[in-house]
C-alpha cells in the first residue's frame, strides 16, 4: 500500500531535521534542493536551492567537536493539507529545539513554527518553500553565529 501524502510530507520534516541535527550538508542540501528558505516574519529570502541553502546554514550555525549543531529538532503537531488535483501540499508545524554543549547544559535554545508548502515532483514530496517563525528564543549562544535580536 502507497503511504498517503500526509506520512511523507512528516518524514520529510523529520528526514529535514536529522540532517541538520547531524550537520549533515549534503543530505540536507538535497532535501532542500527545490526550496526557498524565508525568515516568515520580515519575508526575506535567506536561500534558494541546495548550494544556497547549505551556505546558509554553514555560515549561520556553529558547528562542534564532534561534528554537529550538538542539537535536537523536534517538529510537532503538524497539519498537512494537500491539494491532489495541483499535486502541492502545505504543512503548518511548530519546532523545538534542544541543545546541550560542553559549555551549557541540556536545555530548548528556542521554538517556532515552520510555514512550508511542498510539490510532488517524480513521486516524491520535495519542500519547496519553508518560512521560519522563531517565538520563543533562549541561549543560542552555543547554537548561532549571528545574533537573531
Amino acid at each position: 500500500m502507497r503511504d498517503a501524502p500526509a506520512v511523507l510530507i512528516t518524514n520529510q520534516l523529520n528526514r529535514i531535521a536529522e540532517a541538520m541535527d547531524a550537520a549533515d550538508y549534503a543530505t540536507l542540501g538535497r532535501l532542500l534542493r527545490r526550496a526557498e528558505l524565508v525568515d516568515g516574519t520580515s519575508g526575506t529570502v535567506l536561500a534558494s536551492g541546495a548550494d544556497q541553502a547549505t551556505a546558509h546554514f554553514q555560515r549561520i550555525v556553529k558547528i562542534h567537536a564532534d561534528g554537529t549543531w550538538r542539537t535536537k529538532h523536534v517538529t510537532t503537531n503538524p497539519i498537512v493539507e494537500v491539494d491532489e488535483t495541483a499535486a502541492t501540499a502545505t504543512c503548518r508545524s511548530m519546532y523545538t529545539v534542544l541543545q546541550q554543549t560542553d559549555r551549557i547544559p541540556l536545555q530548548p535554545i528556542i521554538a517556532g513554527r515552520y510555514h512550508d508548502r511542498f510539490a510532488l515532483v517524480d513521486d516524491a514530496w520535495e519542500l519547496t518553500e519553508r518560512r521560519y517563525f522563531a517565538d520563543l528564543i533562549g541561549d543560542l549562544s552555543d547554537h548561532l553565529l549571528i545574533d537573531l535580536a
